[in-house]
This record gives C-alpha cells, structure tokens and sequence, in this order.
C-alpha cells in the first residue's frame, strides 16, 4: 500500500464508471488506502459500494490511521464493508454489480499470496463474471503490463483497454477496463 498519490487507484474506479451512462451498484476488491473508495464515492453515477478486504487490520486502519486518506469514506452509507476473500465472497454472495473494481495484490503477474493467482485465471474471471450485470464494467489494477492477461480479459468480458500511468520507477502502473 502507497499513501503517496494514488493515482492509478482512482484510475481504476473512474475508468470503469466513466464508461456507463447510468447510476450504478459498485464492488471494489480490495481496501488499501481507500483512494479507490474515495473516487467511487465521488463519482456521480455510484449508487452505493460494496467493499471486500481480506484483512481485518487493513479495515481498521482505514477507521483510524487511513481515513483521512479516503476522506473518511466508511463513514458514508452507501458503503457496506465485507472482510472476507474476494474468490470466496464471490462464490457465496448473490447479486450483481454493475462495476466491478479489482486491486487484489499486485496484479496478474505478481502475486504476493499465491491463492490470489486463481483470481487473475480463467476460472477466476468467470466468478468475476458471474457477479457483474449483463452491461456491467470490469476494472482491475496492475503493478505491470500483462498481454496474456489482457487476451483473457478481452475473451471474457469483451472491449478490453489499457490505461497506462507512469510512476517513479520501474513499469507504468496498468489499469485494465473490460465490458461495455
């Protein structure tokens, strides 16, 4: 996690709603620092938001430590907090969103946990898949590029694009948006 500017992570959430024409339920994977929480609940077509963070300590930080990161986003009531697995919820949970913002570890290439693999799958965006709404918008974050991942992206969802954001070193941060 980077308090520095969060960027890409704003990136992630406006992408996939700037590519809707109407208001819509948001589920973002992953807290963080909240910047991607903050953005959802900026934005004029967001509904409400959904929010699914693995780690307990991570969702109080972001009541304590982290809150002025988000503008002390969980104190709004659109939004509903799950601490739980995102494969997990994902398999137990009914209801659809029509965004669905992923920033589970460091992105397809480069997983700290290794369960988080199975998201970035086939597998694992067919359970994606299986949450979003027909018209529905998939975004997913990236400490790197990733031309396998963005194939099975595009067969998946369909209308797959890239946005690339420069940082300090190393690779740009990539943002990959799917679906209508």
């Amino acid at each position: 996690m980077d308090t520095r500017a969060g960027s890409s992570e704003r990136l992630l959430v406006s992408a996939a709603l700037d590519s809707r024409a109407l208001p819509a339920h948001v589920l973002i994977g992953g807290l963080g620092v909240g910047f991607s929480l903050a953005e959802a609940l900026v934005h004029p077509l967001t509904l409400d938001v959904t929010v699914v963070e693995v780690e307990p300590a991570v969702i109080d930080w972001q009541r304590t430590h982290l809150a002025a990161f988000s503008g002390h986003a969980l104190d709004d009531p659109r939004v509903r907090v799950v601490c739980a697995d995102l494969l997990d919820w994902l398999d137990v949970k009914d209801g659809r969103y029509d965004v669905i913002c992923v920033d589970i570890d460091n992105g397809p290439q480069w997983t700290v946990t290794d369960r988080n693999a199975g998201l970035y799958c086939d597998t694992g965006l067919a359970r994606v898949k299986k949450r979003l709404a027909v018209d529905g918008t998939v975004a997913v974050w990236s400490a790197a590029d990733d031309d396998a991942f963005y194939r099975r992206l595009d067969a998946v969802f369909g209308n797959a694009r890239c946005h690339f954001l420069p940082v300090r070193r190393g690779e740009p941060d990539v943002v990959f948006v799917a679906g209508r």
